[in-house]
């Protein structure tokens, strides 16, 4: 069967990963993709796996209650869906996989007046608005989508009251996998990427990896990590990432700012969008997942296969994937816990070791990406093969979700 990919940006962040580990992963033999996105990295990254990609121009529309910015939004969204109808209609595709809910938006209303199933790949929460009540209620009237949510917290938002009247909307569960290859501890590495930020040895290093945004919670980070300067002498800050539209650009030099103003130049460390992450990741000694709110956090997973131990705050889906104490430490969105946290890892570097061991254990035995494309795979061919009469599309392997 042939199914098209769509999204609805040409950067890569989280979301688009998980979607190059599906195209790269899936089997040809009974899957055949063909992508459609803007141009940039992804359509680059796509292409270089070998895959057909048709470059159509990016989705500009967010939730807003201007209304001059609400028009032009619109206006974005009729020439999205204009160019993915003639290039779905021209792709022969027996299906359409939109990787976020504003592709889905496009993808449905680029396929009206067909039969194609549509999938909503659901990988962040939807926000209080209004408009969250109307895309409910549009997925609500079509029998043609088919929904995957990265974990039972982003279901049960994406859900909301309007999808939980009756009979709930089935949504299939699918925690995001990782490719452990890339994640096998090297001692060297640690020694190796040290070196190169001129960081001593036995120095204890925070990471927080993410796009630079507020919603990651940069900010309280260094304010907390200020805090604990007298306690941690001896302690450096990495932030990794870069800032991906124009009010993130200007939170970047407002976080710079406040590290010069709180004087930790010496201490905090900005290194920009690297590609080398799982490297990174094993130089830290914690890495701190700081967010107001996550579906499911791919940077966690990694830090995990890597053995690095992870502080993270107890939104969205983390809560599936880390148990407090167990193989992770969970603290509510308050930086005195964060605070405290911090201090406890700093101190006893034998707890460091033991939620490390137990966070990678946890990742090598249901975070794969064998995994994850086992379920997505089983899911978008039972699916299209429900929707053209029981047609016979098997696929081999574990069928049971990740829990």
């Amino acid at each position: 069967m042939k199914i098209l990919f769509y999204s609805h940006t040409g950067q890569v962040s989280g979301a688009e990963k998980v979607l190059l580990l599906a195209l790269k992963r899936l089997d040809r033999n009974r899957i055949h993709p063909v992508a459609v996105c803007p141009d940039g990295d992804l359509a680059s990254e796509i292409t270089a796996l070998g895959i057909e990609v048709s470059i159509i121009p990016p989705l500009e529309a967010r939730f807003t209650w201007r209304v001059d910015k609400f028009i032009k939004y619109l206006s974005s969204l009729f020439a999205s869906v204009t160019h993915l109808r003639s290039t779905i209609l021209g792709s022969g595709a027996d299906a359409v996989h939109s990787n976020s809910i504003r592709a889905g938006i496009v993808a449905l209303f680029a396929t009206t007046g067909t039969q194609l199933p549509v999938f909503w790949h659901i990988q962040d929460e939807l926000k209080r608005h209004p408009a969250s009540t109307v895309i409910r209620l549009l997925v609500a009237c079509s029998s043609r989508l088919k929904l995957i949510a990265v974990s039972e917290a982003t279901a049960t938002s994406f859900r909301g009251r309007v999808l939980s009247i009756g009979k709930p909307r089935p949504i299939r569960v699918i925690h995001n996998g990782i490719e452990l290859e890339r994640y096998l501890f090297d001692p060297a590495n640690r020694s190796r990427i040290r070196e190169e930020l001129q960081i001593p040895a036995d120095e204890f290093v925070i990471g927080i990896v993410g796009q630079i945004t507020p919603r990651k919670g940069q900010l309280e980070l260094i304010r907390t990590f200020a805090r604990t300067r007298r306690q941690m002498p001896n302690a450096t800050l990495l932030i990794i990432g870069s800032p991906m539209f124009n009010k993130d650009h200007a939170f970047l030099e407002t976080l710079k700012k406040t590290v010069n103003r709180l004087n930790l130049s010496d201490r905090v460390k900005f290194l920009g969008h690297r590609k080398d992450i799982p490297v990174i990741m094993q130089a830290l000694d914690v890495l701190v997942v700081n967010s107001k709110s996550e579906a499911f956090v791919i940077v966690a997973i990694e830090a995990m296969a890597c053995g690095t131990p992870v502080i993270a705050t107890n939104v969205g889906g983390t809560g599936e994937l880390i148990q407090h104490e167990t193989n992770g430490w969970l603290v509510p969105t308050k930086e005195d816990a964060l605070q405290t946290a911090l201090l406890t890892f700093h101190d006893q570097p034998e707890l460091r070791a033991r939620l490390g061991e137990a966070g990678k254990q946890i990742v090598f035995a249901k975070l794969t990406a064998e995994k994850f494309i086992w379920n997505l795979e089983d899911f978008l061919v039972q699916s299209v093969s429900e929707a053209n009469g029981g047609a016979e599309y098997l696929v081999t392997g574990p069928n049971a979700l990740v829990n």
